[in-house]
């Protein structure tokens, strides 16, 4: 059946070739006017889990909070930071940078309240809030307030004195948590079949919104940083600055992978082209080849551009791979075509490109296949950029192998037959000019057990490697150390507190409860009454204010009543509270805590002891800034609702983000604080670590799955299990071996390096298909297996030494790039093809050479 559909196929293509041509360039055309809609997405979709449970709920808490993103700008001025000139230079930044839209406040030591410069009553701070720009400031005092009070240490100022940071906070983007909240909610009823034709059209109208949405944030949000980069810039002569944040390794992402794109796309493309040119030396065989791989690049990024399909730092690389494969595909038929050419000298160009195409079209069909079921199995992820990937790869491939089969067949129809001469002498394996793949063929015959040795050897190094595989990354590390987003994020997460979120969000477990006789404090005047009778002290909280001499000033009364009526904000709470605190301060991966704790310990340090009475009382006086700090961000009153936030380190040595997760929840549960159902993390941490953790599971758990399925079609191909069992050897040998080389040398597994697995996948079945291929055609005719590997080797060995070299050498140059995991990305697709091309080369020969699966017919014994 397909062998007489592609019959009439290739008949159509090689008798009407201008027409075939023409087709497609209108169709690449039409593509190509939609690549002005082309976008990159490093949006919260890109780093998270679809589907995710604990996304939704860091949605919910950011919107209960109004905890909004922020960017930090971190300062530290030649002279001493605590100068006059220092101060009013950072004044000056400060109030700039405060003009930008969409910063909504800053913190800074210029303007946080000061509590402890000097220790004064509440009735004082109320009527006198100081902060560091006070006239008559103690500078030196304050300095100290910055070094050791529990609100401000590791928070503002870094322990040298000399380094402080300006938080700059961005408002919360309620529209884009509620598209986001509703698409989520109709896509997963849609994914469960349980969605009606109403829904489905509404989830389609929300998800354009949040295209739409998203567009215009980022556009907003880029030009936000350059502002911000802009303004800094003009301050780096009185002081070293950097700018900090998770806005900022966005944008830096997406600059970096437009750079890539075109500059290493540039890069790999040339050198491409040189390669084939000293390979082939002809023209033809260098512009044929080149059109045929761009254009199926281009038709597929048209067809991302025109359906608003947005790639994402992991999809982006489709590129560069679909060019290799494409590039394969045609290097194959080319060295086919010339071996005819020298083979069948009187054939027409027609009758020579026939049976090329005829000869090949098989196990370039298998080829893609396998490849496709290696690299759909990335679309069990559940991670939408590594989805993406597999869905874009598993387009391109089949795009790659129509277009090989269409553009290669109707140019050479087109162009005249070159003579014998001109086709080089490279495809005769038998003059006297020996190819490289010959001295392959030679170790296999003559040195065949230290290949298997070796290979033995490898096997056995690559699986100690896979088990020290780490699942775990840091963001920092996508960039050089002398990037300006390194040096930052280095600073912000060594000296101000850490980088990464992390929150625990508790809920009250006895909504009736509000105080405690077990933490009511010694000196509370109403100790001994029943703390559920009417006399309730915060049944008296409403008269007495009339009488309170702060009531008029206390700008936050309503809320005062929220508050007091929280159980959070009493003693029993709040102690709570502060051993979760000060268990969480006391672990060497955690950097700044904050939560109602502080708010505690200042009260104490201020008041000395506290009663439940006098707490109320308390955060009803307090002044607004003084309150918008240390309870609006760590208390949700009518939820009954406190949340503690903390930032990790993320350079701390030895960091396993799930470890810390569970050791942390396993000793809160231990102290039997609280019902262990009413405890809940959340933050990036939480959505980078389950990120993290699925591609592992999903990853290596679909690894042997996959192979086996390839196994299954190499049976079905090659229709013996004993010749697919010594196929399958090989490609499992290097899909091994690059785990194991990332283990050893300590690569970790990401969003970026974990599709290596299937990239080596399907680059080694591609060479071990074409290899088994010709060596069975060969051995039908030839009968002896050792003059047939030599032939193999001289043949479609050289096709695919010419691939190995241009794909490895290509890739290279990434290392070149500013960005981390281009430079994974390129090192690694290179070993895979290097370990590939010894694989089906050296390995895959020996095996058959000992083994001799194949029944070899009598007439070629003869």
């Amino acid at each position: 059946m397909f062998s007489r559909f592609f019959d009439f196929y290739l008949r159509g293509v090689t008798r009407f070739p201008k027409l075939t041509l023409g087709v497609l360039a209108i169709v690449l055309i039409a593509a190509l006017t939609g690549l002005p809609n082309f976008k990159l997405d490093a949006s919260s979709d890109s780093l998270t889990l679809e589907h995710d449970k604990d996304l939704d709920f860091y949605r919910e808490v950011i919107k209960q909070y109004q905890s909004g993103d922020f960017l930090v700008v971190t300062y530290r001025p030649e002279a001493s930071l605590f100068t006059q000139a220092s101060l009013q230079t950072l004044q000056a930044l400060r109030d700039e940078l405060a003009q930008i839209d969409g910063v909504v406040s800053i913190n800074s030591i210029l303007d946080v309240p000061l509590l402890y410069s000097p220790v004064q009553p509440l009735r004082e701070m109320v009527k006198n809030p100081r902060t560091l720009l006070t006239p008559g400031m103690d500078y030196d005092m304050a300095k100290k307030e910055f070094l050791s009070s529990p609100v401000y240490k590791d928070l503002i100022l870094a322990p040298n004195g000399q380094t402080t940071a300006l938080q700059l906070n961005l408002a919360v983007d309620d529209k884009a948590i509620d598209l986001y909240r509703t698409r989520d909610a109709l896509s997963l009823k849609q994914d469960k079949g349980d969605i009606s034709a109403e829904e489905v059209s509404e989830l389609e109208k929300v998800r354009a919104e949040l295209r739409a949405h998203t567009t215009e944030e980022a556009q907003q949000s880029r030009e936000r940083v350059a502002q911000i980069r802009a303004v800094v810039e003009k301050y780096r002569d009185h002081a070293q600055i950097y700018v900090g944040g998770l806005t900022m390794i966005t944008a830096d992402m997406i600059r970096f992978i437009q750079n890539d794109l075109v500059i290493f796309g540039s890069a790999v493309l040339l050198f491409m082209i040189a390669v084939l040119a000293v390979i082939f030396r002809s023209i033809r065989f260098v512009v044929i080849p080149m059109v045929t791989c761009i254009t199926a690049v281009l038709l597929v990024l048209g067809y991302v551009s025109w359906v608003d399909w947005r790639l994402t730092v992991i999809s982006s690389n489709f590129a560069a791979l679909l060019l290799i494969i494409s590039l394969a595909i045609i290097i194959h038929l080319i060295v086919r075509y010339r071996e005819f050419a020298q083979e069948q000298p009187e054939w027409t160009q027609r009758e020579l490109v026939m049976a090329t195409a005829k000869f090949m079209v098989l196990p370039c069909l298998y080829t893609v296949l396998t490849s496709i079921v290696a690299f759909v199995s990335l679309v069990v992820s559940n991670i939408r950029p590594v989805i993406d990937f597999g869905w874009l790869m598993t387009i391109g491939l089949g795009l790659a192998f129509v277009l090989a089969f269409t553009v290669l067949p109707a140019s050479l129809v087109l162009l005249r037959k070159q003579n014998s001469d001109s086709q080089g002498q490279a495809t005769d394996a038998t003059k006297p000019k020996k190819p490289a793949t010959y001295y392959f063929a030679r170790a296999v015959e003559k040195h065949g057990n230290v290949i298997l040795a070796v290979s033995l050897v490898i096997g056995l190094a690559s699986a100690w490697g896979v088990s020290r595989l780490q699942v775990e990354n840091r963001f920092i590390d996508y960039f050089h150390k002398s990037t300006e987003i390194y040096k930052g994020l280095s600073v912000i997460d060594k000296d101000l507190g850490g980088t990464t979120s992390l929150d625990i969000v508790i809920n009250n477990g006895d909504q009736d409860t509000v105080s405690s006789a077990t933490y009511a404090d010694e000196a509370d005047p109403f100790a001994e009454a029943d703390a559920f009778d009417e006399a309730d002290p915060f049944e008296t909280l409403q008269p007495i204010t009339e009488a309170d001499p702060f009531a008029e000033a206390d700008p936050f009364s309503e809320h005062g009543d929220d508050a007091s009526s929280s159980y959070w904000m009493t003693v029993a709470g709040l102690r709570k509270v502060e051993q979760v605190h000060d268990y969480l301060e006391s672990l060497p991966e955690v950097g700044k805590v904050q939560s109602l704790a502080t708010l505690y310990k200042v009260g104490k340090d201020i008041n000395g002891s506290l009663n439940d009475f006098e707490l109320a009382i308390m955060q009803k006086s307090l002044p607004e800034e003084v309150s918008a700090a240390l309870v609006a961000p760590y208390l949700a009153a009518k939820e009954d609702q406190t949340r503690i936030t903390m930032r990790i380190h993320d350079g701390y040595p030895g960091l396993q983000r799930a470890e810390l997760v569970e050791r942390m929840r396993d000793h809160i549960n231990s102290m039997e604080l609280f019902e262990p159902e009413k405890v809940r993390f959340t933050g990036l941490l939480v959505l980078y670590n389950n990120m993290l953790q699925s591609l592992f599971s999903s990853q290596i758990a679909t690894l042997g799955t996959v192979l086996l399925g390839i196994f299954i079609m190499f049976i079905v191909l090659f229709r013996s299990l004993k010749v697919a069992l010594v196929a399958i050897v090989p490609t499992i040998l290097a899909a091994v071996s690059i785990l194991g080389f990332m283990g050893i040398f300590g690569l970790p597994l990401d969003m970026m390096t974990i599709t290596v697995a299937a990239i080596t996948v399907g680059i080694g079945v591609d060479n071990t298909i074409h290899y088994v291929h010709r060596f069975r055609r060969e051995l039908m005719e030839k009968g002896d297996y050792t003059a047939c590997m030599y032939i193999a080797h001289g043949s479609i060995g050289r096709a695919m030494f010419y691939t190995s070299v241009i794909i490895i050498f290509g890739f290279s140059i990434m290392v070149l790039s500013a960005f981390i995991p281009t430079i994974y990305f390129g090192l690694l697709t290179g070993l895979a093809m290097f370990m590939s091309l010894l694989g089906a080369l050296l390995l895959l020969p020996r095996l058959l050479l000992l083994f001799k699966p194949f029944n070899v017919p009598q007439p070629a014994l003869q």
